[in-house]
């Protein structure tokens, strides 16, 4: 065989599609780039996650206890951490957030008798799951509201029709992963018992949001009737999530999710990420938080300085540790100047992907975490003004409205 034959498994560099080379390019990116403000594990190799859980995994369990079988053992141990977090009377493991919310909805809407929950339309449910609460669960959905927020108590007060439960996402991510003032939350949650519904919490990034609400988690979950969290989205675990709530809300939960066909086999290298994330994670958040708002400033002072004709930094300060940037190009030609850059500096600033958002606007999330607590304020300015350098020369355009 030549030293340029392709193995039977590989496409040959020429039949792939832009969009193809483009996600060679960008994993090669980041996988060489020395700088960049967040290395999640999902980005990682399988050698790499193995040996991250093999130094962790001693750390938060025994062991030389025996491997669970349909969710005891290291899995009721995760779950008991849990409940301890958020102050509940108990948790149930999930394999997948999505099952999570539709058993603890579709659980309430047998007690209340009314099946409507009560959403924003940008919560997760509507956005990304198919229908599900509405195709499996057999639950209504409702829109309180579109708007770029959570919903206002008024909202609430004023919906014309009656729903069973209130689902809140914390933060919304869509929107902005914004959250509302802790004054905001009480209130809301106020306005939904006036109405006699029950309260959820999509709490799947609820870990990060104690700074912005001043409240430890126990006071925060203390408002809802059940929460759901998420293993992997801000504490880097191979995935899972957990419903927590009042102990016979989720003994009923673990009921239905056997029916769910959640009931794994054995789920202990899910269960461990967890719990190493719980231990070596969680305590971090905060500072990723902190250091995500002189990030977002820094981003702001750097492309006020560049040149491109408008940006927008959103939430002007951070809820959590992750915010929007919104730029006035297409797609395309921001995923280049971020690829090359990254490719001929080792400085990869904007590795997620670029949404976009109407004709010559895009916008792209950011995320600061261990990795990005090294950068200055000088670091991320000059990051900045390389990426908008390597952008097209600006035309004369109005700003986005």
């Amino acid at each position: 065989m030549s030293d340029t034959a392709t193995a039977p498994d590989e496409q040959p560099k020429e039949s792939l599609s832009a969009e193809d080379r483009m996600r060679e390019r960008r994993s090669a990116a980041f996988r060489g780039a020395t700088r960049v403000l967040a290395r999640t594990g999902m980005r990682s190799s399988l050698r790499e996650r193995l040996a991250r859980l093999q130094e962790a995994a001693p750390e938060v369990y025994d062991l030389d206890e025996p491997s669970d079988v349909y969710g005891n053992g290291v899995v009721e141990a995760l779950e008991r951490r849990v409940a301890a977090l958020l102050g509940t009377e108990a948790a149930a493991f999930f394999p997948t957030g999505t099952m999570a919310q539709q058993v603890a909805l579709r659980c309430w809407a047998a007690r209340t008798g009314n099946p409507t929950v009560a959403l924003h339309a940008l919560a997760h449910p509507e956005v990304h799951e198919r229908n599900a609460f509405r195709e499996v669960a057999g639950l209504r959905t409702v829109r309180v509201t579109g708007e770029p927020r959570l919903p206002t108590a008024q909202e609430i007060r004023d919906f014309a029709e009656p729903f069973g439960a209130l689902m809140l996402e914390l933060p919304l991510r869509d929107a902005g992963f914004v959250l509302p003032s802790w004054e905001e939350l009480t209130e809301l949650v106020e306005a939904a018992r006036e109405r006699d519904a029950v309260v959820h919490f999509d709490g799947a990034r609820l870990w990060e949001s104690t700074v912005h609400f001043g409240r430890p988690l126990p006071e925060i979950a203390d408002l809802a009737d059940s929460v759901y969290v998420s293993f992997y989205k801000s504490l880097d675990g191979f995935g899972g999530a957990a419903l927590a709530g009042p102990k016979p809300l989720v003994e009923e939960a673990k009921t239905w999710r056997h029916r769910y066909g959640g009931m794994v086999f054995q789920q202990f290298p899910t269960a461990l990420a967890a719990l190493a994330g719980l231990e070596r994670e969680l305590p971090r958040l905060p500072d990723y938080v902190r250091h995500a708002r002189v990030v977002a400033t820094a981003l702001r002072e750097g492309f006020a300085g560049s040149g491109v004709p408008w940006f927008r930094i959103h939430p002007e300060e951070p809820h959590t540790h992750q915010f929007q940037v919104w730029l006035p190009y297409g797609p395309d030609a921001l995923m280049e100047a971020a690829v090359r850059q990254a490719e001929e500096t080792g400085t990869y600033l904007f590795p997620g992907f670029w949404d976009p958002k109407g004709p010559g606007l895009s916008m792209t999330e950011v995320t600061v975490t261990a990795e990005g607590l090294d950068w200055t304020r000088d670091d991320v300015r000059a990051a900045v003004a390389d990426f908008a350098g390597r952008l097209p020369a600006a035309r004369p355009s109005a700003a986005p409205r």
